[in-house]
């Protein structure tokens, strides 16, 4: 049974039922919704990381997303490369950790990066890697709910779990339906679908803004992927997508400074003071684009404080929080993790284990 069909409970639906798992999952909202994390379709994916744990965590799940493209025929990726750079960014172990993996990768200066990608405003060292772009997240779950249920796995949405057990879990209309192992990938609702039956670290629940600024060069080619760390709030920004309108917007936002809320509360009010930084980051930092925002949105982001992920299992009960706003780039990775979890099969990385949150530094992620 898996609770929550966003990129994390429906990865672990196509991973479990690929390998003859009974597998249902019940999703409390309807195809497509916005009231979580995995919607919309421009997400950030990239090997580029100041943590080689998740440098190399990245190769696989490129390999994974590839699979699911080939197996539906239908893209997910759009490959655009990827920059890092910023006087807080250590792009020397950046680059050093990519050389490490064997990923291609450049280190530029930052009037060399100007000229490359005009319209940019770069500090310092630049490193740019090809192997990055951005993910349709809103298609990648629709494409991996489909496959699963080509391996037999059934999809309920619009029903509601009330309590988690860890045989069973009871519907909102008071239905009680059995199963030999329960999957919490519940988002910003797992805290409290646990609550009595798993100790988890402090979970916060963030509602953060992004916003779509129109390029001045529509014909323009688009740019790679960007996270960059100045003196400040981390921003990342990338090719909009479908979310952005017309053209080929750009997204972009500010990794923290988010409202703390809970999932069932957040309000979907962007800050105006969000709206202020992000604007007078466009004018400083891209002169290219237009900056006056196009459009504008809220997501939840549940982190933990180490911002690792939590994926473990106490009896029969697997909890699956790919938390703190980096997650979505290893979804299907998630979920061949969870069916080991599951199945007994095989072993996730200590870090992301219930044991190891309960002595890890806080913000000990290098994104």
């Amino acid at each position: 049974m898996i609770v929550g069909a966003g990129l994390s409970g429906a990865a672990t639906a196509w991973a479990l039922s690929r390998r003859d798992v009974p597998v249902r999952v019940f999703e409390q909202f309807a195809p497509g919704h916005d009231r979580g994390s995995s919607h919309g379709s421009a997400r950030i994916v990239r090997r580029g990381y100041g943590d080689g744990l998740y440098v190399s965590l990245t190769g696989r799940a490129f390999e994974l997303w590839q699979e699911l493209e080939s197996a539906s025929g239908t893209p997910v990726l759009r490959m655009l490369g990827g920059l890092d750079f910023g006087s807080r960014r250590n792009v020397p172990k950046v680059a050093a950790l990519l050389a490490e993996a064997g990923v291609p990768h450049e280190v530029l200066p930052a009037a060399e990066a100007e000229l490359r990608w005009p319209g940019m405003v770069f500090e310092g060292e630049v490193v740019h890697h090809p192997q990055a772009g951005t993910m349709d997240a809103a298609r990648a779950v629709e494409l991996l709910l489909a496959e699963a249920a080509k391996f037999g796995a059934e999809v309920r949405h619009e029903s509601p779990v009330t309590r988690v057990e860890p045989n069973a879990v009871e519907l909102a209309d008071g239905t009680r339906v059995a199963a030999r192992c329960v999957v919490v990938a519940a988002g910003g609702w797992v805290e409290p679908l646990l609550a009595g039956q798993v100790a988890l670290p402090t979970l916060r629940i963030e509602q953060q803004q992004i916003f779509h600024f129109p390029r001045l060069d529509p014909a323009a080619p688009p740019w790679p992927s960007v996270i960059h760390e100045p003196d400040g709030s981390p921003v990342y920004h990338l090719a909009g997508g479908r979310d952005g309108g017309a053209g080929d917007d750009r997204k972009i936002a500010e990794h923290v400074s988010g409202r703390y809320t809970t999932a069932d509360d957040r309000d979907g009010l962007v800050d105006p003071l969000a709206r202020e930084r992000v604007t007078a980051y466009v004018r400083r930092w891209l002169p290219g684009l237009d900056p006056t925002p196009r459009g504008e949105a809220t997501c939840l982001y549940t982190e933990t404080p180490s911002e690792d992920f939590i994926l473990d299992r106490v009896g029969d009960l697997v909890v699956c929080s790919p938390c703190s706003g980096h997650g979505a780039k290893f979804a299907p990775l998630i979920g061949e993790y969870v069916a080991d979890l599951v199945t007994g099969a095989g072993d996730v990385p200590e870090r992301f284990r219930l044991a190891a949150h309960r002595t890890a530094r806080v913000g000990a992620v290098s994104l």
